[in-house]
């Protein structure tokens, strides 16, 4: 089941008084496939939406209407709602205040507490989301430029920055960014599916700090066993040129300690010796070593090494 479902069928539980059926299926009227004074065309994808349709329908025009089921190639089921009845039409036509020359959203037919629930229609007719999961994104395949650009502006009251694109001959008006999309599902009631949302951000936000703190360990790990080499690299070749007498009691003693404990970190090293040590003072004894190390390859001998 998509996450595009799921905003459906929790929205058609908000739907539950006479004035919310009434701006639920203006909603979708206004915004469905066609709506003439010849044709009246609802058609969708969703099952959730072909159901909440004929619903609303029944509840406000006392009417029952009959879906017809197109198979496409695909696989995938169009439920399709053709009204052609002129005195039905001119029904609608007069209860909601439609023109016949263009589709515009009259606020004024709809109740203020009522206009989330017309944009839920609005959804339910029009509308996807993407897995949240995946992406970041909300749009509404609008059928005119006029219609597109009321939804843009009714979104942008509620602080919603939605914007528009032409797509393929159809006007798209879509929504960017967790925040956005958390604040429009807020509107048209589908707030579990705003908390599922907001979950899955934390969860990303989680997974994506501990990538970022295993890459940084793993950085670390890799310098740390860059200098151990180093280190060891430098005590091998005193060991085979001079061996390990050739140092002082307290460089010997560090020399040997790395040698058997290639994985050991400087502070432990420093903690592991006769007389421990910081951190900083292990540092500075094998910088000793690497120079001593670096004599001897450039040829220098010394008779005592400190």
């Amino acid at each position: 089941m998509s996450f595009s479902n799921d905003v459906r069928q929790e929205i058609c539980t908000t739907v539950s008084d006479k004035d919310k059926r009434f701006a639920c299926l203006y909603g979708m009227l206004l915004f469905g496939r066609t709506l003439s004074d010849e044709l009246v065309c609802f058609q969708t994808e969703s099952i959730t939406s072909s159901e909440q349709f004929a619903s609303l329908f029944r509840a406000v025009f006392k009417r029952e209407i009959q879906c017809r089921e197109h198979i496409r190639r695909s696989g995938t089921v169009l439920y399709i709602y053709e009204i052609t009845e002129p005195e039905l039409i001119g029904e609608i036509f007069h209860k909601y205040k439609l023109s016949e020359n263009e589709r515009m959203i009259d606020s004024e037919i709809i109740a203020t507490s009522s206009l989330g629930v017309f944009t839920a229609g609005v959804f339910l007719a029009c509308g996807s989301v993407n897995d949240p999961s995946k992406e970041y994104h909300m749009e509404f395949t609008v059928p005119e430029e006029g219609l597109a650009s009321q939804l843009s502006t009714l979104l942008g009251d509620i602080g919603v920055t939605a914007k528009t694109v032409l797509r393929r001959g159809q006007h798209i008006v879509y929504i960017k960014g967790s925040e956005s999309i958390e604040d429009t599902l807020t509107f048209i009631g589908a707030q579990q599916c705003t908390l599922e949302l907001m979950n899955v951000k934390i969860y990303k936000d989680v997974r994506n700090k501990a990538n970022r703190i295993a890459n940084c360990d793993a950085a670390n790990i890799d310098k740390v066993v860059d200098a151990a080499m180093k280190q060891i690299e430098d005590i091998t070749y005193i060991e085979k040129t001079k061996g390990l007498d050739y140092l002082s009691d307290e460089l010997r003693e560090l020399a040997e300690l790395r040698l058997d404990n290639v994985d050991m970190s400087l502070k432990e090293i420093g903690d592991s010796l006769t007389v421990p040590i910081s951190r900083s003072g292990v540092n500075h004894r094998f910088r000793k070593i690497a120079k001593i190390a670096e004599e001897l390859r450039n040829g220098g001998d010394k008779d005592e090494q400190q």
